[in-house]
């Protein structure tokens, strides 16, 4: 389940670090973020599908790496970016 452009770039826009950032840990946890709540939402209608469910949990994976990584660098940071999206950590 890919992200709309507009969404996509909304959501670079807020958590990036500059204009051109786009790999931050910050925006690639943000985008995961948003990806994994349209595929819980696609999951919750399609109960059966499983190839979804296996990219959901690499993308929960992918994310609680990131987050990890980021505590253990930046612990301000971390603790913005759990609190602005409403993570559980």
């Amino acid at each position: 389940m890919a992200l709309k452009k507009e969404v996509k770039d909304k959501i670079i826009k807020k958590y990036a670090r500059d204009s051109k950032d786009t790999g931050s840990p910050e925006v690639q946890i943000a985008l995961l973020t948003e990806e994994i709540k349209a595929l819980t939402k696609h999951l919750q209608e399609n109960k059966q599908d499983k190839d979804s469910k296996r990219g959901l949990l690499i993308k929960v994976g992918k994310r609680k790496s990131l987050l990890n990584y980021l505590v253990k660098t930046d612990v301000k940071k971390y603790r913005e970016v759990v609190a602005s999206l409403g993570l559980r950590k």
